[in-house]
């Protein structure tokens, strides 16, 4: 009988790439044999317009969902930030990876002398809306510009382009071994819900490649995604609204911490929350909880404003 391999669908950038092959390595610990099968995506096809202009939750994905959907192949690997929060029919995610840096880097053309000047206008260079909007908020006066492509292409343009810097994710500039020398962690930057993370999905009825790629799973990881993504669904977020949320476990103190905000594009109107508790069955609704304390206090009116284009 002829061992079955598992085909593992993934977009064909650097990045991408790394991640299924990290999939196909894991499940080669577990005994399985794995072959990828690389496609572009609608995302990777437009690298003119802006993300958040795009109009539509999944712009990463749904090419790899349709493929998947159609047998292609049997699985497919996401970033999982990418991943709207309902995922499509007949499709299930089966294992979270163990997270890598959540953090996003700022990546100066020169340095950062910029940085301290209240009075120059120092151009930025993003698609992320939750970046702009973060930014803006601490720097006022700089100004963001529209940055498309796989890794190598963004760095690339900074380097051609008079801009005076460029926001990454530190996961993707680490695993691709790109990141450069001068690169400065945002800490004060909070992440896209589940930014370091990478889910596994394969379709509903495949028994088989669910109980192979279930073995991958990270529970921690999958925990604090999970409360991050409920976040980002309670305010009613998607990929053009300015959510952040980052859940961490402290396993020696048995307590779970959270943080999330949302900001208006402009960055001038924004909420924040902070929520630690012991860790139990009931921290699994952390998310949920945070977003109605949000709305509470007003969040469903920065919701509204964005909807409607302010």
């Amino acid at each position: 009988m002829t061992k079955k391999i598992i085909r593992i669908g993934t977009r064909d950038s650097q990045l991408a790439v790394w991640q299924a092959v990290q999939v196909q390595q894991q499940l080669a610990e577990k005994g399985f044999d794995a072959e990828l099968v690389p496609l572009k995506s609608e995302g990777d096809l437009d690298l003119v317009t802006p993300l958040y202009e795009m109009g539509v939750q999944g712009v990463f994905t749904k090419t790899l969902d349709a493929a998947l959907l159609s047998d292609r192949f049997d699985i497919a690997v996401h970033s999982m930030k990418d991943v709207p929060t309902q995922t499509a029919k007949g499709i299930v995610p089966v294992a979270v990876l163990k997270r890598g840096s959540h953090k996003d880097l700022l990546v100066p053309k020169n340095n950062t002398a910029f940085l301290e000047d209240r009075v120059y206008k120092a151009v930025i260079a993003t698609s992320s809306i939750r970046r702009r909007a973060q930014w803006l908020h601490r720097f006022p006066h700089h100004s963001i510009t529209n940055l498309r492509g796989n890794v190598n292409t963004r760095l690339r343009k900074l380097s051609e382009e008079n801009w005076d810097g460029a926001i990454f994710a530190a996961a993707g500039l680490e695993r691709t071994e790109l990141k450069p020398a001068g690169s400065i962690e945002l800490d004060w930057m909070l992440p896209a819900p589940a930014q370091g993370a990478i889910l596994v999905v394969c379709r509903e009825a495949d028994q088989f490649s669910f109980d192979a790629c279930r073995l991958l799973n990270h529970p921690h990881t999958e925990r604090c995604t999970k409360i991050e993504r409920d976040f980002l669904r309670g305010l009613m977020g998607g990929c053009s609204t300015p959510i952040s949320a980052l859940a961490s476990i402290d396993e020696p103190n048995n307590s779970i911490s959270f943080k999330g905000n949302i900001f208006s594009t402009d960055g001038k109107d924004h909420l924040s929350i902070e929520l630690d508790e012991t860790l139990t069955a009931e921290s699994n609704s952390l998310g949920s909880r945070a977003a109605e304390k949000l709305l509470a206090q007003g969040a469903d009116r920065i919701v509204e404003q964005i909807k409607n284009g302010n």
